[in-house]
C-alpha cells in the first residue's frame, strides 16, 4: 500500500497537503505549506496502525483468531524451535479451515472433521499429531478469549506409536559409529556436541546456548530454554571427572572473537539449534552412521527407529545411575524426569548388564572348576 499525498492549491489560499494512509485509507496528517511535507513520527505511526488494520481478516474467520495468537503472549513465550514448527502446522490449519466462520467450532461434529483431517495425514502420523496439538492449542486460546465455547480438538488419539522412547538410548558403539562418520565427513565438532550432550544431559537448545559463565566449580548451573510443565527449570549437571576433561578439551577448540558458547562449529562459531540439530548436521551423520534402535513389533518381526539427539539423555541418566550411583529419585531430579522412567532405563540398561555380568562370571568359575578337577585326573 502506497501512502498518498493529495496538494490542494486554490487561487488565493495557501497550499495545503493532505496525507492519506494508502488510496482509499484515512487522512493521517494535514499541512499547509509549499513543499511536500515530511512525515512526522504521529503520522507514521497512524499509518502503520491503519495498514494493519486494513491487513486485519475478517473477526468472524478462523483466519482471524490464527493472527490474534500469534500476537499473544502465549505465542511468544513459545521456545523459537516450537514456534517454528507449530507456526507450520498453523499455515496448515489455515489453508485448511482459515477462510471458514470461527462459529463452526461449536458444533461437537466437527470432530469427525478433525479426525478426518488427523486420518489423511497418516502416512507422517508424528507431524499429524504435532497438527493436532496445535489446533488443540488455538482452540483453547480461542475458548480463554470467549472466541469459541468448546474444544473439539481436545482427547483426538494420537497416530504415532513411537511416542515412549524410555528405552533408547546411544550406547557406547553408537557414539564411535558416531565418531567415524562424523571425521569422514568433516563435521568432528558434532561430535563434540554428542559427547557434551550424554555427559550433561541437556536438551539441544540448552547445548549450543552454554556458555563457559554456566559452568561452576561443582556443577552446570542453566535455567532451561524450553518450558516444561508451563515453568523453565534449572537444570543443575554435576561437575564428574569425564565432563571436566571434557571441556577442558573442548577449551582448545578454534573459536571467533566474542564466541563464548562451549560448543562450536568447524568455522569457530556458535551453533544454532537447527544448524546443530537439522537433517543436514546431526541428522545426516546419525543416518550414514546407520544409527538406530531395534525392538520386536506387534507381528513379532524387528522394527528400526531412528535414534534421536534427545535419546542421548537417556545415556546422562544411566551415567548417574552408574558412575554417580544415584537412586532413581535422585536421577529423576537431575533429569526432570519421573522416577518411574528412571527404574525403566535403570532395569533394562543397568540391572540386566549387572545380572548378564554376574551369570558370565559364575559359569567362568564354574568352568575353570570342572577343568581344574580334570588336570588332577
Amino acid at each position: 500500500m502506497a501512502i498518498q499525498f493529495i496538494k490542494s492549491a486554490r487561487p488565493g489560499k495557501p497550499i495545503t497537503w493532505y496525507v492519506y494512509a494508502f488510496k482509499g485509507g484515512p487522512l493521517v496528517m494535514k499541512a499547509v505549506q509549499p513543499k511536500r511535507p515530511l512525515l512526522t513520527a504521529e503520522a507514521h505511526a497512524q499509518i502503520a496502525n491503519a495498514i494493519q488494520a486494513a491487513n486485519a481478516p475478517d473477526p468472524t474467520i478462523l483466519l482471524s483468531l490464527i493472527h490474534d495468537w500469534r500476537a499473544a503472549p502465549e505465542w511468544k513465550n513459545l521456545a523459537e524451535g516450537t514456534r517454528r514448527t507449530w507456526g507450520t502446522q498453523l499455515d496448515l490449519i489455515d489453508g485448511r479451515w482459515g477462510n471458514k466462520p470461527i462459529s463452526v467450532w461449536d458444533d461437537p461434529r466437527m470432530i469427525a472433521k478433525v479426525m478426518k483431517w488427523r486420518d489423511e495425514r497418516a502416512a507422517t502420523p508424528r507431524s499429524a499429531d504435532i497438527g493436532i496439538t496445535v489446533l488443540r492449542e488455538l482452540l483453547k486460546f480461542g475458548r480463554l478469549r470467549g472466541r469459541v465455547r468448546i474444544n473439539v480438538a481436545e482427547g483426538i488419539p494420537h497416530l504415532y506409536k513411537g511416542g515412549d522412547r524410555a528405552e533408547i538410548i546411544w550406547t557406547q558403539a553408537d557414539m564411535e559409529a558416531f565418531r567415524i562418520a562424523a571425521v569422514k565427513a568433516k563435521r568432528p565438532n558434532l561430535y563434540d556436541g554428542l559427547r557434551l550432550a550424554a555427559l550433561t544431559g541437556l536438551r539441544l537448545a540448552d547445548l549450543v546456548s552454554l556458555t563457559w559463565d554456566h559452568l561452576g566449580e561443582v556443577a552446570i548451573v542453566k535455567t532451561a530454554l524450553k518450558k516444561s510443565r508451563g515453568k523453565r527449570r534449572k537444570a543443575i549437571v554435576p561437575m564428574t571427572a569425564p565432563l571436566e576433561e571434557l571441556l577442558a578439551e573442548l577449551r582448545t577448540r578454534k573459536r571467533k572473537d566474542g564466541v563464548k558458547t562451549v560448543l562450536v562449529n568447524e568455522r569457530g562459531a556458535s551453533w544454532t539449534a537447527a544448524g546443530f540439530g537439522g537433517s543436514g548436521s546431526f541428522g545426516m551423520i546419525r543416518d550414514k552412521a546407520q544409527i538406530v534402535h531395534t525392538e520386536e513389533g506387534d507381528d513379532g518381526q524387528p522394527v528400526e527407529r531412528r535414534k534421536h539427539l534427545h535419546d542421548v539423555r537417556g545415556t546422562f541418566c544411566t551415567l548417574l545411575l552408574t558412575e554417580c550411583e544415584l537412586t532413581d529419585e535422585d536421577a529423576a531430579r537431575i533429569m526432570a524426569w519421573s522416577p518411574a522412567r528412571v527404574a525403566k532405563i535403570r532395569s533394562t540398561y543397568v540391572d540386566s548388564a549387572a545380572v548378564v555380568i554376574s551369570l558370565a562370571e559364575r559359569m567362568r568359575a564354574k568352568h575353570g572348576a570342572k577343568q581344574s578337577g580334570s588336570d588332577a585326573r
